[in-house]
């Protein structure tokens, strides 16, 4: 899901910020980790604290420190991009952009956070921290 802004026939977009970390795995095995929605109670503490499948098949519900939330990433690939909707409780759809990129034998994880309409300026530091928390926990996890 792509989502856009628009505003009188114009695109606006919100401000974007990159919260990167480096893991020394390769691509692959960072992608086969962190796009099994299982595992995402060891890394993604802002996301899951515990998570089992949804009733639809493709989805993912986890108990979140927002409440329980569902979770959509993209179909599996080998491109590194494991993208992902999140429901929150009150229906919000929420597009979030990750991607494991080659870095030498290594790989660079990247998640793009848009700071959404009516996230105040400490909102949006207190999401890039929670971030990039959850992206050194990956790298915790995979370089044990």
């Amino acid at each position: 899901m792509l989502v856009t802004r628009r505003a009188y026939g114009h695109r606006m977009s919100w401000e974007a910020r990159h919260v990167s970390v480096g893991i020394a795995r390769p691509p692959a095995e960072v992608l086969a980790y962190a796009g099994d929605p299982r595992n995402l109670p060891a890394w993604a503490a802002g996301l899951a604290r515990g998570v089992r499948p949804g009733a639809d098949g493709v989805s993912w519900i986890t108990d979140s420190p927002m409440g329980e939330v569902a979770v959509r990433f993209a179909p599996p690939n080998d491109l590194g991009v494991l993208d992902h909707d999140v429901t929150l409780p009150d229906g919000t759809v929420v597009a979030n952009a990750l991607r494991v990129l080659p870095n030498d034998a290594g790989s660079e994880v990247v998640f793009t956070l848009f700071r959404r309409d009516g996230m105040d300026a400490a909102a949006f530091e207190a999401d890039a921290a929670a971030v990039l928390e959850d992206l050194r926990r990956l790298r915790e996890v995979l370089e044990r």
